[in-house]
């Protein structure tokens, strides 16, 4: 019987009562019962009231290295695994939207599937008062994949898909849906940023928004069996987005296999841009300016233009040396 499997009520104030301390009490899991722990959670096996203790807990302690290997544990075995064995594809977490900023991640992923590269964005729908990468590339014609069939049809036709969370990991998106009822986001927001969806290597992009979980993602992408072959782009996030800061050029990092290397240093002068955006954050208008970018009508932030050619060159680099 699987964790998802199991229905049976899974009590929890054993584990409350070490992480339900604080921040300078509580104590952390060990990476088996953190997996146990959330793959119940995944399941709906915890009541409403405890799982509401253990979100906040960890929303004030913050999950240290082993619990969020933990839980990303159980998270992979949640996830509808796809299948593609062509060239290395890019994995594209959208979860924040726009807010004050324009959102540029449609730009990087349509520049990527220009340049060959298989571009996979999975993220929410819709998000009150922010501007969501789906809402921007609907606008642009591409519409959400709801089945696995229509994420490999993007990706042969266009080199891009768009897979909304249940689309990939259903009991994901209902941690996520959370966010609604508590009023601040959980620990499922960065763990939907870290997801794997193919059983072949990918290179997944994923950011942070605060300084310490960069270092605590940066030491759990150096655990075994983590980043992958394909590895992992980590960089700080442009309102919580993958796309780089189209005026603040910002580090990224590329570790895979244990390694690591600064791909794009943050010390890079000639990213210093202050490039024609969007007059709006609006997803009319950053569906329009986009389009005008990709048509060469207008050109790319330099930035975002460095961050597709680092991309490129990974890409080809992993494709040539992907394992069988």
């Amino acid at each position: 019987m699987t964790l998802l499997n199991n229905t049976q009520p899974f009590p929890c104030a054993s584990y409350i009562r070490e992480i339900g301390r604080g921040s300078r009490s509580g104590r952390d899991l060990s990476r088996q019962d953190a997996k146990i722990l959330y793959g119940a959670i995944l399941a709906g096996r915890v009541s409403d009231l405890e799982l509401g203790a253990i979100l906040i807990a960890y929303r004030i302690k913050s999950e240290s290295v082993q619990e969020l290997a933990g839980m990303m544990d159980a998270v992979q075995d949640a996830v509808q695994m796809l299948d593609w064995n062509v060239t290395t594809p890019v994995v594209i977490p959208s979860y924040n939207g726009a807010r004050k900023r324009p959102n540029l991640v449609p730009l990087l992923a349509a520049m990527l599937a220009q340049r060959g590269v298989p571009v996979l964005i999975h993220g929410v729908l819709s998000d009150p008062g922010r501007i969501t990468t789906a809402e921007i590339l609907s606008l642009m014609g591409i519409a959400a994949a709801r089945d696995h069939l229509a994420i490999k049809h993007g990706l042969d036709q266009d080199r891009l898909a768009f897979a909304p969370i249940e689309t990939l990991a259903p009991a994901l998106a209902s941690q996520l849906s959370l966010r609604a009822t508590l009023g601040v986001r959980n620990s499922a927001h960065t763990l939907a940023k870290m997801l794997q969806p193919f059983r072949s290597p990918a290179l997944r992009l994923v950011n942070y928004t605060h300084a310490a979980y960069g270092d605590t993602l940066s030491e759990y992408f150096r655990l075994p069996d983590t980043a992958g072959h394909a590895g992992v782009l980590l960089s700080r996030g442009t309102e919580g987005e993958a796309a780089a800061d189209a005026t603040l050029p910002r580090e990224a990092v590329w570790l895979h296999d244990g390694g690591t290397e600064i791909l794009i240093p943050a010390t890079e002068k000639d990213l210093r841009d202050s490039p024609l955006l969007p007059e709006s954050v609006s997803a009319a208008e950053t569906a329009i300016w986009t389009t005008r970018v990709l048509a060469g009508q207008l050109e790319a932030p330099k930035a975002i233009a460095a961050q597709v050619d680092a991309i490129v060159k990974l890409c080809e680099r992993t494709s040539r040396t992907t394992p069988g």
